[in-house]
């Protein structure tokens, strides 16, 4: 059955302003494009965009889909303006949450209050003693109650892991605060166990799956086998989600955790629509949290320079693990000093031929640290939506001096250094939108504000290109996907305007009227404006 979409304005995103008229499709590849006068003689089928705007599939490139689905179901802090804010809202969950259940928190950040001022363990224990778990807006520091710090053995005098940190106040006492590695003493006491815990992630990744179709994105490159037990608890949910029948494109980065017993056992997946990835490593924390590690301390901390998770000798151990066994590395690295310690490891031990490693975050880049980067065959993760949530206060944390040296995406792609583009979700707003603004304007949306360093701004072309071919690059699969090409998969996001026309404020206002996996609609906007479900029927 041969489909020809045809009808509305369609973006190859090979070349800038470059369209084509209509497009034939059979069994979910395109295998030509033209003018609707020579193809329609082909089609079995017509697929009218009645004057849609059409690109290839827009990937996020790097996020958490199930701490995503989480959000769902879990408390939202997010939205509050101070401490006492925060409290309320916490104490309202309290008196809804069953004695026998933790509850549990997302998105607080201190930054974004009046007063920055952090609630304290005593004022959740007046609150709740069952354990309450508060995760920052980073998921680098959280916040817990006495219960919850108890299930995780940490008292006083319990000496942090590697790469993490207890918080104590001026007293030595503890004072609710688990930074990085530390973080891992409570979650890894929490049940997540049995078909009931399956069941619940499987439901929480459903969620996840329908809001990314709903925003138009066809497939995501995630992070999620190392934290909710055992990896087959969140493989198996990602294999009930996602199949042949309900189309989605997803590339899971293995945690170095997990990576290698991944490998031992042969672990099968369900490809093309689940893929395996790369092996993930985190090298430091986050700038909110001051511990991404800089090699020059905070501006506003003087003693501090932030974490290195792993020893450089540690790094190094990793890097060689995932070449042992044919894979490329996915880093995590904010600061400088993460950024020298990765790049020095995998250009003493590169990536296998036609494998790519990848750069997460790469927020603090010095000159030398480009330098290095446009001789390496590596793929930045960048995720734009960092710079109108992190300014003005990230001023303070790097200092005037070194501010120039943050979030360096125009000079990226002018240095010829491959990027994608992701949101980090559930730390950023997971509409592919809010990224393309935030890459454009470079500050909130609806602001008078001024833009935060101008002069790296990206075009809309750009921008968007990150989200499809840029995205398809991370993985190498820039040959099949990321282009409306002949030969290429037949993904398609499809807008009800021009994301290259009007205002930016205008392009925030387009909204997804169908998502095409492999050539099927797997979401579509009803007339209404109402979401349709994605679940295609049994054949």
């Amino acid at each position: 059955m041969k489909q020809l979409w045809h009808n509305g304005t369609i973006y190859t995103m090979e070349r800038e302003d470059e369209t084509v008229e209509s497009v034939l499709v059979e069994a979910g590849d395109i295998i030509d494009t033209g003018t609707f006068e020579r193809l329609s003689t082909q089609a079995d089928e017509y697929v009218d965009l009645e004057g849609a705007v059409m690109y290839p599939g827009f990937v996020d490139s790097h996020l958490h889909m199930l701490y995503e689905g989480e959000t769902f179901v879990r408390l939202d802090v997010s939205g509050a303006s101070s401490a006492e804010e925060m409290l309320e809202l916490v104490r309202e969950a309290a008196s809804r949450t069953p004695e026998d259940q933790w509850l549990f928190g997302e998105g607080w950040n201190e930054n974004s209050f009046v007063d920055p001022r952090i609630p304290t363990m005593e004022e959740l224990d007046a609150i709740r003693r069952e354990p309450i778990f508060l995760t920052r807006v980073c998921h680098h520091a959280a916040l817990g109650n006495t219960a919850a710090f108890a299930a995780g053995g940490i008292d006083a005098d319990r000496i942090p892991p590697a790469g993490g940190e207890i918080g104590l106040d001026e007293k030595g006492a503890l004072n609710g605060l688990l930074y990085d590695k530390a973080m891992e003493l409570v979650t890894d006491a929490i049940p997540k166990k049995g078909e009931a815990y399956v069941d619940y992630l499987t439901d929480v990744l459903e969620r996840a799956v329908e809001e990314m179709l709903s925003y138009g994105l066809t497939g995501g490159h995630t992070e999620d086998l190392h934290y909710f037990g055992v990896y087959t608890n969140p493989l198996t949910a990602f294999k009930r989600v996602i199949s042949e029948k309900r189309p989605f494109r997803v590339n899971l980065l293995r945690h170095h955790e997990v990576f290698e017993d991944m490998m031992k056992a042969e672990t099968v997946y369900d490809e093309p629509f689940v893929e395996p990835g790369a092996m993930k490593i985190f090298a430091d924390g986050a700038l909110g949290g001051s511990t991404a590690a800089l090699n020059e301390p905070y501006a506003d901390q003087p003693e501090n320079n932030g974490l290195l998770i792993h020893t450089d000798e540690e790094m190094a151990a990793l890097v060689k693990l995932a070449r042992r066994y044919g894979e490329a590395v996915a880093v995590h690295i904010i600061g400088d000093r993460a950024a020298e310690q990765v790049l020095t490891a995998i250009e003493q031990h590169p990536a296998p031929a036609g494998k790519r490693d990848r750069l997460i975050h790469a927020c603090v880049l010095t000159d030398s640290l480009l330098d290095r980067l446009a001789q390496l065959p590596v793929v930045i993760d960048i995720q734009p939506a960092f710079v109108p949530s992190d300014f003005p206060w990230v001023i303070d944390r790097l200092g005037k001096d070194r501010i120039s040296s943050a979030y360096q995406w125009k000079t990226l792609l002018q240095k010829g250094i491959m990027c994608a583009a992701g949101t980090d979700a559930p730390i950023e707003s997971l509409n592919p939108l809010d990224t393309v603004y935030a890459a454009v304007e470079r500050k909130k949306p609806g602001t008078q504000q001024e833009s935060w360093g101008e002069d790296q701004g990206l075009s809309r072309f750009e921008a968007v290109r990150l989200y499809t071919y840029g995205s398809a690059q991370a993985i190498g699969k820039e040959h099949e996907r990321g282009f409306i090409k002949t030969g290429y998969a037949a993904d398609f996001s499809i807008f009800d305007r021009d994301l290259f026309t009007g205002t930016s404020e205008e392009m925030r206002t387009a909204q997804a009227v169908k998502t095409v996996v492999d050539g099927r609609i797997v979401f579509e906007r009803s007339e209404s404006g109402e979401k349709q479900s994605s679940r295609l029927p049994d054949d």
